[in-house]
């Protein structure tokens, strides 16, 4: 075996080693000299290259810039901005709106209340109350009211059983003086009295007779209404005495024989006297009208003065 001849001594690049002289990334005189003997130009020692950094970042401050800065630049710019400002309005518009709701709903639940408590205390039954569809925030700031609907349940009014009351009022100003609290321009109610509820009233009211009806007859061409039993009947005619309700007894029969009108005629005095007792507001009945159903009666009041709490305890709250 034989060894491997070597690179010329002339090529001393190929196992020059790093720091010796004539080493590659440092040419020695002699291949300076031998290339410029060659015509080719000598190899450039090129410096090495220099790290240069942006004075400032293209995409946003530097780190150390302080951050405020940016977010008030931001905040300016928003403000500035027309939707912004459009959309800021909008936002307050509706915030406004909606407390200006929450307050009229407030106020009508308020008022509900009051007049259905009032209500519900003069007529001894349940009631409910509406305001109209005028703003009622308006009305209540002037103080004078208009379009309130009253219904009661219909269980009773005071000691008529089965009577309902549907009320109408407008025209209500609360700028009270003196031993008033204020005035009510127009009441109008309309009450309705069932035949059934004739019926239960009569058992009350009626000594004796009155266990014994078991049916109710209106004749609404002769304006009268039938009480009968199995031992006789009574005929009454609603009307209008006094500004009140009144019954006035017109056929009395028992077991067929006719008695005189008298002997129940008393009774139902008591019965009206207890209807009519103290209605508020001066409101008195106009007109009565007998139905299929039962009979039908109208009443009013105008100009009326709303009473002090220790002349009504009704309306203490009103």
């Amino acid at each position: 075996m034989t060894n491997p001849q070597g690179p010329a001594p002339q090529d001393p690049s190929v196992w020059a080693r790093p720091g010796h002289e004539g080493s590659p990334t440092q040419p020695a005189p002699q291949a300076e000299h031998a290339q410029q003997a060659a015509g080719q130009p000598p190899q450039q020692t090129l410096p090495p290259p220099t790290l240069e950094f942006p004075s400032a970042s293209p995409y946003g401050p530097p780190p150390s810039q302080d951050p405020t800065a940016a977010v008030t630049t931001k905040r300016r710019r928003f403000i500035g901005d027309p939707v912004s400002i459009i959309l800021i309005l909008v936002i307050v518009a509706a915030l406004a709106l909606a407390g200006v709701i929450a307050g009229e709903l407030y106020a009508r639940h308020r008022a509900d209340s009051v007049v259905a408590t009032a209500t519900e205390c003069v007529v001894q039954d349940q009631a409910s109350v509406s305001f109209g569809p005028s703003p009622f925030l308006l009305q209540h700031i002037r103080g004078h009211y208009n379009d309130i609907s009253i219904h009661t349940a219909g269980h009773q009014i005071r000691s008529a059983k089965g009577m309902k009351a549907d009320i109408n009022i407008n025209d209500v100003d609360l700028h009270g003086s003196g031993d008033s609290k204020g005035t009510i321009g127009e009441l109008d109610a309309t009450i309705t009295w069932t035949s059934d509820g004739i019926k239960e009233t009569s058992q009350s009211f009626l000594p004796f007779v009155g266990s014994l009806v078991n049916n109710v007859n209106s004749d609404p061409s002769a304006g009268t209404v039938e009480l009968s039993g199995v031992l006789g009947s009574i005929t009454v005619k609603p009307a209008v005495a006094n500004g009140g309700l009144s019954l006035q007894a017109v056929k009395v029969t028992a077991l067929g024989a006719m008695l005189p009108r008298e002997t129940v005629q008393t009774a139902l005095d008591t019965f009206a006297a207890t209807f009519n007792k103290q209605y508020p507001l001066g409101i008195h009945a106009d007109s009565v009208q007998v139905t299929n159903d039962g009979v039908v009666a109208r009443f009013s009041t105008r100009d009326a003065s709303i009473p002090m709490a220790q002349n009504d305890p009704c309306f203490a709250h009103v």
